[in-house]
């Protein structure tokens, strides 16, 4: 029998209750939210469960929505996958400014290095991260980069348009 995506929105509302939410396919993978305080325990059922064998934690990215409420400034999103159905999904969690919310390096080694990513340029913080230092930027940066009210380049360059970049400009 193929892993179903309702089976999993199953299991997990049976067990997390009103902490999972918003399930959907969005672009052909199945994807739901979880509140800050659950994402871990979430993403160790996910891979501890027998029946859901999500073992690989594909990616783990940061995102800045500095439009919306101050509950929902950034996001982190963790893609999973079960080798053994070929089944990948989704989880998301929206966090305030200042962004933190747990480590998941206890579950997946491989997180280590995409929660440095994530903080080094949006300032995330992983709450119990072994090593939680920049990555790819200087040690001496003291902003980062990938926040929207990080500045694009040189503002007198004509070829970079801040407002294509979902920027919008800053009037001196």
């Amino acid at each position: 029998m193929a892993l179903e995506t309702a089976y999993i929105q199953d299991k997990l509302a049976q067990t997390f209750g009103n902490n999972v939410l918003n399930f959907e396919m969005k672009r052909d993978i199945f994807t739901f939210e979880a509140t800050p305080n659950t994402i871990h325990e979430v993403i160790r059922f996910l891979k501890e469960q027998e029946d859901l064998n999500f073992h690989f934690l594909t990616d783990l990215a940061g995102i800045h929505f500095p439009d919306n409420d101050e509950t929902h400034q950034f996001a982190v999103t963790y893609q999973l996958h079960n080798w053994i159905e070929n089944v990948r999904i989704r989880v998301k969690t929206y966090l305030p400014d200042p962004a933190e919310v747990d480590t998941v390096t206890d579950l997946f080694l491989c997180a280590n290095w995409m929660e440095r990513e994530a903080w080094d340029f949006f300032g995330i913080n992983f709450k119990g991260h072994p090593q939680l230092k920049r990555i790819l930027n200087m040690e001496e940066m003291v902003s980062h980069p990938m926040r929207k009210e990080f500045p694009m380049e040189d503002s007198g360059r004509t070829d970079k348009d801040d407002r294509f970049f979902g920027r919008t400009p800053v009037n001196n």
